[in-house]
């Protein structure tokens, strides 16, 4: 059973961009907007959300009207809603593992369905600007029904994939910020991310779709801290001494030419005295 519902969810998250389904994997305790599509809603729009069977919100524009039914499933979803009375999209805060699972938006027109994953595990991964880093899928290699999705960011951006008729890399995504920086193992299914910068800093999934399986990695990227050579090192380190010298020199011929002068004001200030 859990086998045939795994099957079904590698389906549906190999159509992101189909209107009528939509997969969305968050970690969990975090938040998520689930969105109506709407940008403003109309005088007589209605919009109804739905856990499963289960009504969770709606809004009723001809009756100027909106209700959260948060109490409902044992009160899973209780203060954890927000609903948008502008656009219809609904917002469900502090998610947990319960929270996963199908979301149906209606308005008059027409019906979305969204998929929520929620995962609890995750792999933090820290490393330099400029450094390489490797996601590894913990898989020693690739059997022929394996299918690999990684994806990428809040939006789950597929950016490299390997089934049984080939394997690819989306480098072109996201304003091209993974253009040439990508290195997909076709023996093991571990990404590799090249020269890495800041850009890259978030969250990255990867999905078995034949296992079952989900492992999540949430990548940190610092800035690198300029390091120079040994000999470029001796040099400043010449020159600020240097410097430290000539100050203490200056000050030194400073304080000495002000006593001189002082000194001689009061040896003219003597001679000056009439007996």
């Amino acid at each position: 059973m859990f086998h045939r519902l795994w099957f079904c969810l590698w389906h549906l998250v190999g159509v992101f961009s189909d209107d009528k389904l939509k997969t969305v994997i968050v970690m969990e305790d975090d938040s998520f907007t689930l969105n109506s599509d709407l940008t403003e809603m109309r005088d007589d729009d209605q919009i109804h959300w739905r856990f499963g069977k289960y009504l969770l919100a709606e809004i009723n524009k001809r009756t100027d009207s909106m209700t959260v039914y948060d109490d409902v499933l044992d009160g899973r979803f209780r203060n954890r809603l927000k609903l948008n009375n502008q656009t219809g999209s609904l917002t469900i805060t502090n998610i947990k593992m319960k929270h996963g699972g199908f979301y149906t938006v209606e308005n008059l027109n027409t019906s979305v369905i969204f998929m929520l994953i929620v995962y609890d595990e995750v792999t933090s991964v820290s490393v330099k600007e400029g450094d390489s880093v490797t996601l590894n899928s913990d898989l020693t290699e690739i059997m022929d029904d394996d299918q690999i999705l990684w994806l990428f960011g809040s939006e789950n951006t597929i950016i490299a994939e390997i089934n049984v008729i080939n394997d690819s890399i989306c480098d072109d995504v996201l304003d091209g910020r993974f253009r040439d920086r990508l290195k997909l193992d076709n023996q093991t299914g571990s990404l590799t991310i090249t020269n890495i910068t800041t850009q890259h800093t978030g969250a990255y999934i990867l999905i078995n779709g034949a296992k079952p399986s989900l492992k999540a990695f949430r990548v940190s990227v610092y800035y690198s801290v300029h390091c120079c050579g040994s000999t470029e090192a001796v040099i400043r380190l010449v020159l600020s001494a240097l410097v430290g010298v000539a100050t203490v020199i200056l000050l030194v011929y400073d304080i000495r030419s002000r006593r001189a002068e002082k000194d001689q004001a009061q040896i003219h200030t003597s001679g000056s005295i009439e007996i």
